[in-house]
């Protein structure tokens, strides 16, 4: 990481490398991609390679569809899983118009606008991913199937834990790509995985966490198996988070985490739409250990918000509602900017809450509001002032016509 335009092209002269994959996602973070020779690479950084923004969701319509894709040199990776003799290597772009203006809906660009505005405000933030995924077999034709790859529970070992060996290949692979995972292990669901990640800058976390999906994907596939990062793969079984793990810095050494705690916890009705996005967003939310009351915690994993028992560099909170199919791009830039809400505002932090919040009738729920509990509910809360002051119309607006 960290290469200029210049040594990108020397680096593609030099390793034998005849495809790069400019990469960017759609508004709901699905990456997309296209393939260029090395001879275009230079136009590439000095106009953009141009694309039909079109049939790509949340983008343009037919009649504004032209886009240029710009690639970002600082996010140079090889992809492992191609040939080592005509190498294969990828750059995520930020996405422009034809006359170079800025493309709202690329989120992206939404992200390090957020932390521009942080940076301003003498604040850094910096996150840490921790998803889940579900591994099922396939059929005889390739298909995928609801059978779970195995009947293991949580933190189980080999022979009961079959995953563990796609979960080292996803870790080795996501090593050669500079991405660096801290752990891994069986989750709580049959067939259900955990990998987590280092704490990074924002951009750079946000497009490890693609890439991750892509590499998971990637490596099951080459098993045999089909990955599944829905947020409720199987109505019995524990539903796939994307725990959020962040931090926060600021210049002049003040301790800011209890306010940038509060705005989340004051905005994060109004952000919940972009954490959860599909109905079984929802059917996970509702399930009896999901993080729905907005409360925090200093060592209960029901909460929403939970501060782990880490010291030093370590200490960090974690935001426990999102699922895997949210777009980490806006997922950070949402919480970015309700962090610095909390901070300008100073806004107090409530009273943990250090209690089981499993039972409804328990005294501790009684005061706690809860996450909106279906997708119709979190694109009422959606439609709101602090969301239209962070979020363009148009991306506001693909997601509001889920």
């Amino acid at each position: 990481m960290g290469f200029t335009a210049d040594e990108v092209l020397q680096y593609v002269a030099e390793e034998d490398v005849k495809f790069i994959r400019l990469a960017f996602c759609d508004v709901f973070g699905k990456q997309k991609n296209i393939s260029i020779m090395p001879d275009e690479l230079n136009r590439a950084f000095s106009s953009g390679i141009a694309i039909d923004g079109s049939a790509i969701r949340g983008f343009s319509d037919a009649v504004h569809s032209d886009l240029l894709l710009k690639p970002d040199p600082a996010t140079l990776s090889v992809l492992p899983w191609r040939p080592d003799h005509g190498r294969v290597v990828r750059l995520f772009c930020n996405i422009a118009k034809p006359d170079g203006g800025v493309f709202l809906p690329d989120t992206r660009a939404l992200l390090m606008n957020a932390v521009r505005e942080a940076a301003e405000m003498g604040v850094s933030f910096a996150f840490g991913s921790e998803m889940e995924f579900y591994l099922f077999n396939r059929d005889e034709n390739g298909e995928p199937t609801s059978v779970p790859y195995d009947r293991a529970g949580y933190m189980d070992i080999a022979p009961d834990d079959k995953g563990e060996n796609v979960r080292r290949e996803v870790c080795l692979t996501l090593e050669q790509m500079g991405i660096h995972p801290e752990s891994s292990h069986h989750e709580e669901g049959p067939g259900q995985n955990e990998i987590d990640f280092r704490f990074s800058e924002p951009l750079r976390a946000a497009d490890d966490a693609v890439t991750f999906k892509t590499v998971v994907n990637t490596v099951a596939a080459r098993c045999g198996l089909n990955a599944d990062f829905s947020p409720k793969p199987l109505p019995d079984c524990a539903g796939n988070g994307m725990h959020i793990n962040f931090s926060v810095k600021t210049a002049d050494g003040s301790d800011a985490m209890p306010y940038v705690i509060a705005g989340v916890l004051d905005h994060i009705r109004e952000m919940t739409l972009f954490l959860n996005v599909s109905d079984r967003s929802y059917q996970r939310l509702g399930q009896r250990k999901a993080p729905k009351y907005i409360s925090w915690s200093r060592e209960n994993r029901s909460q929403l918000i939970r501060i782990p028992a880490a010291e030093g560099e370590y200490k960090r909170a974690e935001l426990r509602s999102p699922d895997p199919l949210c777009n980490p791009y806006l997922a950070y830039a949402l919480m970015i900017y309700a962090g610095l809400d909390g901070i300008r505002k100073k806004t107090p932090l409530p009273d943990a809450v250090n209690e089981n919040l499993f039972d409804p009738s328990s005294p501790a729920v009684s005061g706690l509001k809860t996450l909106p509990l279906s997708l119709g509910k979190a694109k009422t809360e959606a439609n709101c002032d602090f969301i239209r002051q962070h979020i363009p119309a148009e991306l506001l607006n693909a997601y509001l016509t889920i």
